[in-house]
């Protein structure tokens, strides 16, 4: 089991010997954009230990305004560069340094609903900025399965080739990004990877969490959207980072997510089963979820190393310990588009 942060982390910035494979390939400075978020610090410093293990000389610069000063101090004593930007000021952007690949994580959802102006900016307009500045290095970006339209259950999920219908202004706004790295990319000749990620899974957030802390306080879980897709946060890193060696003019679009098609009944009885207590229900399943195919992203990436059940097993130890949690729910439940 996991039993502290510290444990935690490491496991999630473990390079793998892909990680390191992909590492050697690298021709200049890595950085990334948004490095302060739930998912940039472990993938920051698996970068950065792929790249010492492959022997090269290359550093990776994490930019972000780090509200989480932890963090940012945690990448500097990894020798990570720091810089503190905020991406949408114009000046900021001009001063970052230059990159061969650029990993571009920053994003708006939550909060968004009231405040959609702010979204919009952070989702559209900072890629625009970003795509300029940075039109000579090759870019990944990540996006979110949320574009795609609810599919219908038996069809296991959207593929790359789904048409996107997204629900709600943040869905859109995730839309306007992708289209404005596809304007970008077409205009500079610059390619790009954009990964479609639902949901990365860490024992402090992710959609498990969310299911094992209802059923362990004995709140009703919510089964609404009665399927979802994870993926263990270490695999997503593991995706992202090696995305650069598949980057394409225009870009190549990748789904990104574990390989099932999991019920929220069932991983609520599997957690209740690990407490010793029944789980307790609201709503019913409907006839679609937001839910995506990454047959394709399997096929680059290899199938995710750490399994359903593993993820299952440690975030219920995690919450019986007591483990520390962002308090940031995924809202899966979410059916219109409203978070």
């Amino acid at each position: 089991m996991i039993s502290t942060v510290e444990e935690l982390e490491d496991l999630l910035s473990t390079p793998t010997e892909e990680d390191v494979e992909a590492a050697s390939s690298l021709d200049g400075n890595l950085v990334i954009l948004g490095a302060g978020g739930k998912m940039g610090p472990t993938l920051a410093l698996r970068a950065k230990r792929a790249i010492q293990e492959a022997g090269k000389p290359f550093p990776v610069i994490a930019v972000s305004r780090f509200s989480d000063q932890e963090a940012g101090v945690r990448l500097h004593s990894a020798g990570i560069e720091i810089i503190n930007a905020d991406l949408l000021n114009p000046a900021d952007i001009a001063r970052l340094p230059d990159a061969d690949t650029v990993i571009f994580m920053a994003g708006r959802k939550f909060g968004s609903t009231g405040d959609e102006a702010s979204t919009w900016a952070m989702n559209a307009h900072v890629p625009a900025m970003v795509a300029e500045r940075y039109s000579m290095a090759e870019i990944v970006a990540i996006s979110s399965g949320n574009i795609y339209p609810f599919m219908p259950i038996a069809q296991g999920g959207a593929t790359e080739s789904t048409p996107p219908a997204p629900v709600g202004e943040y869905a859109q706004s995730v839309l306007a990004r992708e289209r404005i790295f596809q304007y970008f990319s077409q205009e500079n000749d610059t390619p790009m990877t954009l990964l479609r990620l639902n949901y990365a899974v860490d024992l402090r957030y992710g959609v498990l969490l969310d299911i094992a802390q209802a059923v362990y306080e004995r709140r009703p879980v919510d089964l609404r959207m009665g399927m979802v897709n994870v993926i263990w946060q270490g695999d997503a890193n593991s995706a992202c980072f090696r995305a650069f060696l598949y980057t394409d003019a225009p870009p190549n679009v990748i789904n990104l997510t574990g390989p099932e098609t999991l019920s929220i009944r069932w991983i609520a009885t599997r957690f209740g089963e690990h407490f010793g207590m029944e789980p307790e229900f609201e709503g019913v399943e409907g006839p679609t979820a937001l839910l995506n195919n990454a047959a394709k992203g399997h096929r680059l990436f290899g199938y995710p190393k750490v399994s359903v059940e593993e993820m299952i097993e440690w975030t219920a130890s995690w919450i019986v310990a007591g483990g520390v949690t962002y308090n940031k729910p995924t809202h899966f439940e979410v059916r219109d588009g409203r978070f």
